[in-house]
């Protein structure tokens, strides 16, 4: 499994649910362009329009030998889940206000996967709370390492 790309600002920014892998449907010049590394999910997000889900704002840089076939680099683009679930996001995300964010994009075997996750936005104090669990963290490891030197 070879990741592309990540939404780091995902888990900082909302609380992550439940987790899904969809497909999707890309051109030519697309998979090319990702598979050179030149994409970017960190404002993606998933819309359900007419029952089908749609990744919105994923950035896609045009490819480097594509000609006047070449792709648009931010259009919206047909994910490939199954009916039930998306019905079942859609009807989370109607009833309990839930989103649904980007969070990374992977290659399995040799397809493209992106993996969303239904998530409920953090608060202020929840992002503070997490800055300073991860300040903490990096205290103890320092720590730790400095001891380890001396001993």
């Amino acid at each position: 499994m070879k990741v592309v790309c990540q939404n780091k600002k995902a888990s900082f920014e909302y609380f992550i649910l439940e987790k899904y892998e969809a497909g999707i449907k890309l051109t030519g010049t697309e998979i090319k362009s990702v598979r050179a590394n030149k994409c970017n999910i960190n404002d993606a997000y998933v819309i359900i329009k007419n029952n089908k889900p749609y990744i919105v704002n994923m950035h896609i840089a045009k490819y480097d030998n594509g000609n006047i076939f070449n792709h648009q680099e931010d259009r919206s683009r047909e994910l490939l889940l199954h009916k039930h679930e998306v019905i079942k996001l859609a009807t989370k995300v109607k009833l309990e206000g839930l989103a649904l964010v980007a969070i990374r994009a992977y290659f399995k075997d040799a397809i493209l996967k992106i993996e969303i996750g239904l998530a409920r936005g953090k608060k202020l104090s929840d992002k503070r709370e997490a800055l300073k669990e991860k300040d903490s963290k990096r205290n103890i490891e320092k720590a730790l390492k400095n001891s380890d030197r001396y001993c």
